[in-house]
């Protein structure tokens, strides 16, 4: 009896050894600016997130969470694994042009592999026209995401195209308002273009947050501190741009639920 348990114990282990290594999962990268970014995945080398940037938050560092316990089946052939890891490769202050110059888009392209997913959200820095190392007019901005677009199609992976996550500015009778120029269209258009899937992030959270309405968004999704609060803003903070933990998950949602819309 004590050997017909050892080998049907064995078998058990082998059956879940088998089980364990046919599993396939899938990278979604993120590339994109700061609105994007992981800040406590040693974004500062050597320095405690929670004593130097916290409450800060990119929505690229809470998206892994929405996918942990994801029925995938739902993203309606999008997405073919059995699990999903989120590779956040955003940067603060990076535009298409300096994020590729950097050599940060050669990392994600050498580690593509079929069945990838390629998430691409700039704008932010690429309209700054008072900062030339990052500034893209909007030829070129569409000219980077052709190349991220194609090399990514290379690889065998599938990019989506983001336009930019809204500002909390301006506002119009109650409504938010687009802050990026032609930047929203010209994504829209190269995606139109390629025949590539789209997130209109812009309108999408322009909507959203409107729903929500001004005050609250600005004190609960923006960086917008009392001083004294956290050790990182001592002084307070006034940042229409970036996210506190509630924005970002907002923004991440919205995201997660749009792509369940799409169909590759």
């Amino acid at each position: 009896m004590k050997k017909l348990n050892a080998i049907f114990l064995l078998m058990l282990m082998l059956l879940l050894s088998c089980q364990q290594t046919s599993r396939k999962v899938i990278k979604i990268y993120l590339i994109g600016d700061s609105t994007m970014a992981d800040y406590a995945d040693n974004y500062d080398k050597g320095k405690d997130y929670y004593k130097t940037r916290y409450p800060v938050t990119g929505w690229g560092q809470v998206f892994q969470e929405y996918f942990n316990d994801a029925d995938l089946s739902k993203f309606k052939g999008l997405i073919s694994a059995d699990s999903v890891d989120v590779e956040d490769r955003a940067r603060g202050g990076r535009s298409t042009r300096s994020f590729f110059q950097e050599g940060r888009w050669r990392a994600v392209y050498d580690s593509l592999k079929a069945g990838d997913l390629v998430l691409m959200q700039f704008g932010h820095n690429d309209a700054a026209e008072n900062k030339t190392e990052r500034y893209v007019n909007i030829e070129g901005y569409k000219e980077f995401l052709r190349l991220y677009v194609s090399q990514s199609l290379e690889k065998g992976a599938i990019p989506i195209i983001l336009t930019p996550v809204c500002r909390n500015y301006p506002w119009k009778e109650g409504h938010l308002e687009n802050v990026h120029g032609e930047y929203p269209t010209a994504a829209m258009d190269i995606a139109e273009e390629m025949g590539v899937l789209l997130i209109d992030l812009n309108q999408l959270s322009m909507e959203a947050f409107s729903e929500k309405g001004r005050d609250y968004v600005t004190k609960n999704y923006f960086m917008n501190l009392d001083s004294g609060v956290y050790e990182a803003y001592p002084n307070g903070q006034n940042d229409n741009t970036h996210f506190q933990p509630e924005g970002a998950r907002a923004v991440a949602e919205l995201i997660f639920e749009a792509m369940m819309n799409l169909e590759q």
